[in-house]
């Protein structure tokens, strides 16, 4: 199955939550924090979203930080993924 986003919304997938910390203490799962940088799986069109025309800075494959509490966890083919707005991300973070 694939999710196509509509209109300004960006599906992200979270990269995995650091284990240990700069020091080498290993955390447990409960104790890791959930990561904010996510890779861009799918993006929408963009277009005419609440009289406004949007254009997408976004594409797939871009490593993004997203704000923490935004958007709609979606489990699909046991992964999860989250759906946002254009505007929730906050950068993109290049190498």
């Amino acid at each position: 199955m694939k999710i196509k986003p509509l209109a300004d919304r960006v599906v992200i997938k979270a990269l995995e939550a650091e284990e240990t910390t700069k020091g080498g203490i290993i955390l447990a799962p409960t104790a890791q924090e959930k990561p904010q940088i996510a890779e861009v799986v799918e993006v929408g069109p963009g277009g005419n979203v609440d009289g406004k025309e949007i254009v997408m800075h976004v594409k797939q494959g871009d490593r993004v930080i997203a704000s923490k509490y935004a958007g709609t966890e979606v489990k699909l083919d046991g992964v999860t993924y989250t759906i946002v707005r254009q505007s929730d991300i906050l950068a993109v973070v290049e190498k």
